[in-house]
């Protein structure tokens, strides 16, 4: 399970994805649980990117004492588990823009970060969900998580994980596809978007974590 990756750059955002962020224009170099990042979504038709934060329940909205980790969603179970069906059953599809993400490999005998990213070295857009929560004084905010599925036989991602453990990949949405992903009208059409990206597009290579933390979590939305 992808547990952080790279967000793209405001600049980045706007070149490759077509999309702006109002305000604010800037986020963590890395995202983390919690860590805001730009997501895109359809707003009235048109693709509107914006800022939420990485879990679907967010750590404040949890109930004191509950520990639940949302940051990705099987694709097995999207539409089953609460913490996602609404969304599902409402299409409330998002596409989540990176540079690359992180998973553990243990081919040396040990665990290991490495990063996976597209072969080009260009920016991307992996499948997601999003929803909105208020709080208190009636702010609105966005969540999102990410959707994976099962990568036992995918050449790359098969790869990653402890060896005995299921294999899982992000679902990486092909750029041809985005809007096509964004409109979908029935979660049946969503799920035939859930299938392998070419392992021939997508390069691995080792990436050990930064001595010094990637951001400050005053980026947080909550």
């Amino acid at each position: 399970m992808c547990i952080n990756f790279i967000p793209p750059s405001a600049e980045q955002l706007q070149q490759h994805f077509k999309v702006k962020l109002a305000a604010p224009d800037t986020w963590p170099a890395e995202t983390w649980q919690d860590y805001a990042a730009p997501i895109i979504l359809s707003t009235n038709n048109q693709p509107e990117a914006v800022l939420a934060s990485y879990g679907m329940v967010p750590k404040a909205h949890l109930p004191k004492g509950v520990r639940l980790s949302t940051m990705n969603a099987r694709a097995e179970t999207i539409g089953e588990l609460k913490s996602y069906r609404y969304a599902w059953q409402n299409l409330q599809l998002c596409l989540v823009p990176m540079l690359g993400f992180f998973e553990p490999c243990y081919e040396s005998g040990k665990a290991e970060r490495w990063q996976i990213k597209m072969a080009d070295d260009k920016p991307f857009a992996v499948a997601g969900l999003w929803r909105t929560w208020q709080d208190d004084t009636g702010l609105i905010s966005h969540a999102f998580t990410q959707i994976t599925m099962n990568a036992d036989h995918h050449p790359l991602m098969k790869r990653m994980h402890k060896p005995d453990d299921e294999k899982r990949s992000l679902v990486v949405v092909r750029p041809e596809e985005y809007d096509a992903w964004l409109s979908c009208r029935h979660p049946d059409e969503a799920r035939s978007f859930i299938r392998d990206f070419p392992a021939t597009d997508m390069q691995a290579f080792y990436s050990p974590k930064a001595k010094v933390a990637p951001a400050s979590s005053n980026f947080s939305l909550f």
